[in-house]
C-alpha cells in the first residue's frame, strides 16, 4: 500500500496534480451484480418490464454517470472519456452481472468512471425494476482490471 494521495502531510484534502504526468492509453473495467428473484430476472431478459427495456435504459444510465463522474465523487478529475462500454450477462437464474469499461487517454485513469458506471446502471436496474421486486440486492461491485499510467497493469485476483 502506499500514501494516500488525496492528502497533503498535514492531512488536508487535495486533489492530486497530475500536470507533471505523461499522458498514456488508459482503461479501467469494473463488474457488480444485482441479485432479483429468478421472475425479475426473467422480464429484464425478455427486454422489458412496463416502464420499457431495462437493460437499454441502464446502459445509457451508466454511460452517462461515467461522464458525470467528477460532479459526484469529490476531487475526481473531469475526464473527457473516449469510451464507455457496458454489457449485461445473466449469471444464475436470480443474477444479472453487469461489466463496464471505460477508456481514454490522458494524466489520470479512469478507474472511478468504470466503478460509477456499474453502480449507477445497478442502481437503474433496481429503480425499473422495484415495483415487482423490492427484494433485489446489489453488489459486490468492484475494480477487475486497468491499464496505463505511472503504475502499469493491473488485474484484480480470482
Amino acid at each position: 500500500m502506499t500514501d494516500l494521495t488525496h492528502f497533503d502531510s498535514e492531512g488536508h484534502s487535495r486533489m492530486v496534480n497530475v500536470g507533471n504526468k505523461p499522458v498514456t492509453e488508459r482503461t479501467a473495467t469494473a463488474e457488480g451484480f444485482v441479485t432479483a428473484h429468478p421472475e425479475t430476472i426473467t422480464r429484464m431478459a425478455g427486454g422489458g418490464t412496463s416502464k420499457g427495456n431495462v437493460l437499454e435504459v441502464a446502459r445509457l444510465a451508466g454511460i452517462m454517470a461515467a461522464k458525470k463522474t467528477a460532479d459526484l465523487i469529490p476531487l475526481c478529475h473531469p475526464l473527457g472519456l473516449d469510451a464507455v462500454e457496458i454489457e449485461f450477462s445473466f449469471t444464475s437464474p436470480d443474477e444479472l452481472r453487469i461489466v463496464a469499461t471505460a477508456s481514454l487517454t490522458a494524466k489520470t485513469g479512469v478507474e472511478m468512471e468504470a466503478l460509477t458506471a456499474v453502480s449507477i446502471a445497478a442502481l437503474t436496474v433496481y429503480d425499473m425494476c422495484k415495483s415487482i421486486d423490492k427484494a433485489m440486492t446489489i453488489g459486490p461491485i468492484r475494480l477487475l482490471s486497468k491499464t496505463g499510467g505511472k503504475s502499469g497493469n493491473w488485474s484484480a485476483p480470482l
